[in-house]
């Protein structure tokens, strides 16, 4: 992999960073959304970004504004990645001073007062495995340990195993108390991972922090799966708005699939094109559907767009878990969503794409 490039503070000022970094951006690991299209983009005039970026929960997150429209706006977008940092200490499965690790080690022997925000995304966090009828799910960790994935160690266990661990699992086993702000655990060795929404919360906190500041237009991203756009691209045509950005290829992932452009919405892209392993001639994907404690295996990928961060992550995890009718009935229901869901074709190695809330100026396909 080549190496990083590097910005010093007089490109931060200028946006000449953001322009710089083209050439990496699409070099991440488990990268789901390329966005090298949204900064060099299709500017009408000759336009330059400012990127500023952070290392933070295991991916590289970024801040894209329009330089020179706001005297502040870089300070105010490193005063919103500090805000990322703080919730990856809070928010991380992995690190045993968390809160959430504090939560993991108490819940289940007494109630645990949870601070306001993340007591809040717990609550969303159960509501959206309610309305997803469990594809979406935080307590998943103990299937996650099960098959491997935790240490990227993958085996295939015995069905024994499995419903042990679904005895574990669900969010019935989960008790909130709005009154107190506290979180029970209806067992021992229930855990909660919020590995699959936390990247989109903190996408929303970020966004929050800009807009307090005054900046209008900015995309950010964390890894390139949860994007989260507000305003506009400058030099882009008034009759495409937005920020346009690239989705990548599930069977292919040098190449794009499609472009979106994203107006004041956030998207989430699920899919298991790098993590998974082999075993007995199968691939098993790391995208495990918690109601039968197995892979989900309808999906090549599934892409939402949602008003928040923290929703259109959840759902992409719940969405790539339903499968293509639970999905489309789902987002029916539902005209703030918008859904881009690849199936495997009826040959080996083909695709089909399908979109459901997403109107025809706001995509299009490459391939």
């Amino acid at each position: 992999m080549a190496a990083k490039p590097q910005s010093n503070r007089r490109q931060f000022l200028t946006g000449q960073a953001a322009l710089d970094a083209v050439a990496g951006i699409g070099d991440k690991g488990d990268a789901s959304v390329d966005q090298s299209r949204a900064v060099a983009g299709r500017a009408e005039t000759e336009t330059y970004l400012i990127q500023v970026e952070r290392t933070a929960m295991a991916c590289d997150f970024q801040i894209l504004l329009n330089a020179g429209e706001h005297s502040g706006a870089t300070e105010i977008a490193l005063d919103a990645m500090d805000e990322i940092e703080r919730l990856e200490e809070q928010l991380s499965w992995f690190r045993e001073t968390s809160e959430l690790s504090r939560i993991n080690r108490e819940a289940a022997s007494a109630p645990v007062v949870v601070e306001s925000g993340l007591f809040d995304l717990l609550a969303e966090a159960l509501t959206i495995s309610q309305q997803t009828g469990g594809a979406f799910d935080i307590t998943a960790s103990p299937l996650w340990k099960l098959w491997g994935f935790h240490r990227r160690e993958g085996k295939v266990p015995d069905e024994s195993e499995i419903v042990e661990a679904l005895s574990r699992t669900g969010a019935h086993q989960i008790e909130l108390n709005h009154k107190t702000q506290s979180i029970f655990f209806a067992r021992e060795g229930v855990e909660i991972n919020l590995g699959a929404i936390g990247k989109g919360y903190a996408l929303d906190r970020c966004a929050k922090r800009l807009a307090a500041g005054g900046v209008e237009n900015f995309l950010i991203h964390g890894g390139q799966s949860s994007m989260l756009a507000r305003g506009r691209r400058a030099g882009i045509s008034e009759a495409n708005p937005g920020w346009t950005i690239a989705l990548r290829h599930p069977l292919k992932p040098d190449q794009r699939l499609a472009e979106i452009h994203l107006r004041n919405r956030a998207l989430g892209t699920s899919g298991s094109g790098n993590q998974y392993f082999h075993a007995g001639g199968r691939r098993y994907g790391h995208v495990l559907d918690a109601r039968t404690g197995r892979p989900a295996e309808t999906l090549l990928s599934a892409t939402v767009l949602a008003p928040t961060a923290s929703q259109a992550d959840a759902l992409a995890t719940a969405f790539f878990v339903m499968g293509i009718d639970e999905c489309v009935a789902f987002c029916e229901a539902r005209p703030e969503l918008g859904a881009l869901l690849v199936a495997p074709g009826e040959r080996a190695g083909t695709m089909e794409v399908l979109t459901v809330g997403i109107a025809e100026d706001e995509w299009r396909r490459i391939e």
